[in-house]
């Protein structure tokens, strides 16, 4: 999901509740607002959500008109193999007081609302973030991203119980700022890398004649499946810390004021440390 307006899509009017938006733009404008106009462009990314930046003019009870711009984000219920609460945990994110363990320099957009529609649909609505993102950022801005995540993961580290029980399947299930047993666990990155079965296309391809990868790579990938198991032994040996897990480029925002902003938290969760750095330079990353 991407917030840059340089990424908008297509122009689009649809309904949006007027008592909904009415409080939304109270909340980010800090004052009475009794009406509101607005319209309504579809953004890239979000690929399992759809996402909206809606733009217009607040009414407020003291008669003022103030434009606006806010990102409303919808997410329907679908199951992540191996992670089947990953379509509302960017709602129970919000909801929760998660924002306090930021600082200036690094954080999530603020969020406005959040609303749960029965057992199957999320709506959020959060701060549109100018700034750039995806192959725009410069190298020197993917390594401020990288130090601020690494400090984050270091300052919530040290607030962890470490007397907790953090196995393969568990995770504390309360930090000082609230329930945080919605995270997901330590496990997910194994179980991603399990469903890699000789029964799968990209498997299959791998051993065969016709491969075209290079064959340093291709014998690297052979290697690195062959011996999974003590690879994964040895990472679970690592610090456990709190892992964004898609942590890249798209998801990064480095705003005008030097800050860096991450979006799409729906795989956040207890992990070990380096599995977001690993990502941030596998996908997409010219390094």
């Amino acid at each position: 999901m991407s917030l840059s307006k340089n990424c908008i899509e297509k122009t689009e009017q649809i309904y949006i509740n007027p008592a909904t938006l009415t409080q939304v733009l109270s909340k980010k404008l800090g004052t009475d607002v009794i009406n509101a106009n607005y319209q309504t462009k579809q953004l890239h990314g979000g690929t399992l959500g759809d996402v909206r930046l809606v733009t217009g003019t607040a009414e407020t009870a003291d008669h003022r008109s103030i434009p606006y711009e806010v990102v409303w984000k919808t997410q329907k219920k679908w199951e992540r193999p191996g992670d089947p609460d990953s379509w509302r945990r960017e709602y129970d994110f919000y909801r929760s007081d998660f924002s306090a363990a930021f600082t200036d320099s690094l954080r999530s957009p603020k969020c406005y609302a959040t609303k749960l529609h029965g057992d199957d649909e999320i709506e959020i609505w959060m701060e549109h973030i100018d700034g750039v993102s995806g192959s725009n950022l410069t190298i020197e801005a993917l390594e401020q991203a990288a130090e601020e995540w690494g400090r984050f993961q270091g300052r919530l580290r040290c607030r962890l119980d470490l007397d907790l029980d953090l196995g393969l399947h568990q995770h504390p299930g309360k930090l000082e700022f609230g329930d945080v047993s919605w995270l997901g666990n330590t496990g997910f990155m194994e179980r991603e890398f399990r469903q890699w079965t000789s029964d799968t296309e990209e498997y299959r391809y791998l051993y065969s004649s016709t491969c075209s990868l290079p064959e340093h790579l291709r014998r690297m990938l052979i290697t690195t499946q062959q011996e999974s198991q003590t690879i994964f032994s040895n990472i679970k040996r690592l610090p456990v810390v709190l892992s964004h897990r898609d942590f890249w480029i798209e998801n990064i925002f480095y705003s005008q004021d030097g800050k860096i902003h991450l979006i799409d938290w729906d795989c956040v969760g207890w992990g070990f440390a380096g599995e977001d750095i690993a990502s941030l330079i596998a996908d997409d990353t010219d390094v």
